[in-house]
């Protein structure tokens, strides 16, 4: 085949064979992402038959990696990971030291030596952003609080591995590489703390301002396709710029790009213009992933594939599951962020390819990784699919976890000072982003008590030094709007992005106080048609209706037909 096709025909095979694979994945009631895996294993060097370009098909994968985790960064600001800060940095750094210590122990009961046991942990201890978010949005929490908990989890992470990237060179003679040990280790610190700081004061203090007044300069010609093509350059663009210019990766850097492009009114638009490409690439990440496969290690270690596994999907997931309660937060988003952090990705593999030019990572280590990769990955969305099953179970057979769950928490429930005009005929509002504070800051200046039902434990504690009633906790559990004291409520507003656990919230509420007034907020229509069908809900309020409605009335107005 001539060279100069080798894209086409790689774009072409991919996604050609990833659409029947994942068709009759799904009818078989598995995840798509199972079909795409395989498909990148029949295409790869490690059957017979057709095999695509590889290098080819790592490049596109790494473009699906920047466009999606650009799309990140368009809904995820700044303050939302500053909001998740106590929990995603103490959370990411013990949890990657247990994964690294549970792996590095297996690599050296098998023999190898302290750089291939190191490397080896380190792989495994970092999770797939990509795999992470494609849970998350068919979870459909992925504004949710455990959304971001978790996707701020895995920014840290990835930040942590940018470092151990830009290090291993270093300290490979140390480990035992095969090169030799140099003095230049905390020179090679220093540079790289201070490159990634400079690249993300850059970020906030001029990307904030230059790339939405770019956007909105592009806007204004009019034209739907320079608008496409600004998003998609200034994503590449600055995600290649940040590697090249400051060591910094092409996923954060895109990740950055989407957090200053937010602050353009435009940002809902740039996601939308940028989703399919993002999917069709995505899809191709997941092609190169089995590409990389090789099935005969499946025969040939059994064994250690499954202790792989077993540390990835079961011992990590469970050493973030207990960090995350010791934090006191709910059961759920601690089985959310265990559950996003069971599976390994990109970042594993780039450390894996680095570990093996350094000479510290044996070529059996590489396969081992890429195995437990391809599985943990297809596994991924039956452990989310898992998550409430599991929570039940919990429940109902631990009693350490019941204890947890209790309102011993002194975030869980309202003070014993707190006045009594909070405490009957007050409104109950549950959640605290940026369609509740608005409500709040409306009801503030009406005179109007409410209190607030939020999952971040930060903004309850920030609420409770400005003098806001507020108790911490998801509102789907009962105990929540009890502490709430939604029994003497006047009203319950639901302001969560989040409408999966709305009906629980609104039988809870009708069961402890059935006079009460129940308003929801959502975005969709069939979503909204859903909850009209609940008696118990009284008001369903649809963001775009709800936009169009008060845009038709002004202009009326302006016709003196309102």
């Amino acid at each position: 085949m001539p060279h100069s096709v080798s894209l086409i025909t790689t774009i072409a095979a991919g996604l050609g064979l990833a659409l029947v694979l994942g068709f009759v994945a799904v009818r078989l009631k598995l995840p798509a992402l199972v079909g795409y895996l395989l498909a990148g294993v029949l295409i790869g060097p490690s059957t017979p038959g057709f095999v695509a370009d590889l290098d080819i098909a790592g490049q596109l994968a790494e473009i699906g990696v920047m466009l999606l985790m650009f799309g990140v960064g368009l809904h995820f600001s700044l303050d939302d990971l500053l909001a998740v800060r106590r929990i995603a940095l103490p959370g990411a750094v013990v949890q990657m030291a247990v994964a690294t210590l549970l792996g590095g122990a297996a690599a050296w009961a098998w023999g190898w030596n302290l750089g291939a046991a190191l490397v080896f942990g380190l792989s495994l201890s970092v999770a797939s952003t990509v795999v992470l978010l494609k849970a998350l949005e068919a979870a459909g929490v992925m504004d949710s609080m455990n959304g971001r908990i978790a996707v701020g989890w895995l920014v840290v992470e990835d930040l942590a591995m940018v470092l151990v990237l830009v290090l291993l060179p270093p300290l490979a003679g140390w480990l035992g590489g095969q090169s030799a040990p140099g003095p230049e280790l905390w020179a090679t610190l220093g540079w790289t703390l201070l490159q990634v700081a400079a690249f993300i004061a850059l970020m906030l203090l001029v990307g904030r301002r230059v790339f939405p007044w770019l956007l909105w300069q592009v806007t204004r010609t009019g034209s739907r396709e320079l608008f496409t093509l600004c998003v998609v350059a200034v994503a590449l663009g600055i995600a290649y710029g940040s590697a090249a210019l400051f060591g910094v990766s092409f996923a954060l850097g895109a990740f950055f790009a989407g957090m200053v492009m937010r602050e353009s009114e435009f940002a809902h638009r740039a996601a939308e213009e940028s989703l399919p490409l993002r999917d069709a690439f995505a899809v191709l990440f997941f092609v190169s992933v089995g590409m990389l496969f090789d099935p005969h290690v499946l025969v040939d270690q059994p064994l250690r594939v499954l202790l792989v596994v077993a540390i990835v999907v079961v011992g990590k997931s469970i050493a973030a599951m207990l960090i995350v309660m010791l934090f006191r937060y709910p059961l759920n988003t601690a089985l959310t962020v265990s559950a996003g952090l069971a599976q390994i990705g990109e970042f594993s593999f780039i450390l894996a390819a680095l570990g093996m030019s350094l000479g510290l990572l044996p070529a059996q280590g590489q396969s081992l990784i890429l195995a437990g990769a391809l599985i943990s990955m297809a596994l991924n969305p039956l452990v989310f699919a898992a998550i409430e099953p599991a929570r039940r179970w919990i429940l109902a057979h631990s009693a350490t976890a019941r204890r947890l769950e209790a309102a011993d928490d002194p975030l869980a429930e309202l003070p014993t000072t707190t006045a009594e005009r909070f405490l009957s005929g007050q409104v109950v509002l549950v959640g605290y982003g940026r369609v509740g504070r608005r409500i709040a800051a409306a009801l503030a200046e009406a005179g109007v008590p409410y209190v607030v039902a939020e999952q971040n434990r930060e903004l309850v504690e920030s609420l409770r030094a400005q003098g806001v009633p507020a108790v911490s906790g998801d509102a789907a559990d009962p105990t929540v709007l009890i502490q709430a004291h939604v029994a003497r409520a006047s009203m319950l507003v639901i302001a969560t992005p989040d409408t999966l656990d709305v009906r629980q919230m609104a039988e809870t509420a009708s069961l402890l106080n059935p006079g009460i007034e129940i308003v929801v907020r959502t975005h969709n229509e069939a979503e909204g048609e859903l909850l009209r069908s609940e008696q118990r809900i009284g008001r369903v309020f649809i963001g775009e209706r709800e936009l169009a409605t008060a845009m038709a009335g002004f202009v009326l107005g302006r016709f003196g037909k309102a």
